[in-house]
């Protein structure tokens, strides 16, 4: 994910192709979260309630304790089936897991040993993962060992960038801004004034969320709603095309994203045609929804 040219591909054992894709809740009494700050890519797309949450990436990374888990949205799918044939959600509605399921994805819930609770928080910010024991439960119900067989996307320098150190994302108005500022060579992550950081198992350690290159893709938002039972829930467009922006080393280049299915990456374009290259790293991906506010 991080780079599929680079010489980990290929020379790691067969259960390294594999992508884990983890939902991951962004609560206000979900965080600090755990596990994230391995994951070798991260999604984050908006739920309800104006709050966002992430899916996290495992390609060449692992971990013994990754969450909370929640539950899948009907974006979900649009993103993670780019890389992976499974997610790892707690739950959804009815409705919401046949769209899952209809994008050829299959489901992995709540299953032992793969996911536990734990007692320092309430449900439903109370379910974790450990990603080996989740591969072999993919394994086990089918999920195949094999990798994407493209990158996210066309990886390279940034070649017609402007400074952008501090990027503010307004999501939806309802919750303070996000904010990331590239300080020590990575862009690190404030809640409003506050840093996001993370935490280990034993919660002895607490950092700040951070990412090397930050790729946003604007979005149509939208509302789905189940054609029976069910209630609605706050969606993204991601198949058409949009406004890109890529951050990466305190600069911005701003281009255009594109494509025709769900399953395919995006493609990243310049203003005179030209394809925009990411820089490889960490990544943190954003399906934003279009006409929200973006300040640098």
């Amino acid at each position: 994910i991080r780079d599929l040219d680079s010489s980990l591909v290929g020379s790691e054992m067969c259960i390294r192709d594999r992508v884990m894709a983890v939902k991951i809740d962004n609560h206000p009494n979900a965080r600090p979260q755990s596990g994230i700050e391995q994951a070798d890519a991260v999604w984050e797309l908006l739920v309800e309630g104006g709050l966002t949450r992430f899916i996290a990436l495992f390609h060449h990374t692992d971990v013994d304790y990754v969450g909370p888990i929640r539950s899948g949205r009907p974006t979900d799918p649009t993103l993670a089936a780019i890389t992976s044939e499974s997610i790892v959600i707690s739950g959804a509605q009815d409705w919401i897991q046949s769209i899952i399921r209809s994008k050829g994805l299959k489901i992995i819930g709540e299953v032992r040993p793969g996911t536990f609770r734990v007692s320092h928080r309430s449900a439903p910010h109370n379910l974790y993962g450990d990603t080996v024991a989740l591969r072999d439960h993919a394994a086990a119900i089918g999920v195949s060992d094999e990798g994407p067989d493209q990158p996210l996307f066309t990886w390279g320098p940034l070649d017609d960038a402007s400074a952008a150190t501090d990027i503010t994302f307004d999501w939806s108005g309802f919750q303070s801004p996000i904010t990331w500022k590239y300080q020590g060579g990575q862009y690190l992550r404030f809640n409003g004034a506050n840093a996001h950081t993370w935490t280990n198992r034993d919660r002895d350690v607490e950092e700040q969320i951070s990412a090397d290159t930050l790729v946003v893709l604007e979005a149509r938002f939208y509302t789905a709603c189940p054609s029976g039972s069910g209630s609605c829930v706050p969606a993204l467009d991601t198949v058409g095309n949009g406004r890109a922006l890529v951050f990466h080393g305190g600069e911005v280049q701003e281009g255009t994203w594109a494509r025709g299915t769900h399953d395919i990456p995006f493609a990243l374009t310049n203003a005179d045609g030209s394809v925009l290259e990411v820089p490889a790293g960490r990544m943190w991906m954003m399906a934003f929804p279009a006409g929200r506010p973006i300040d640098w």
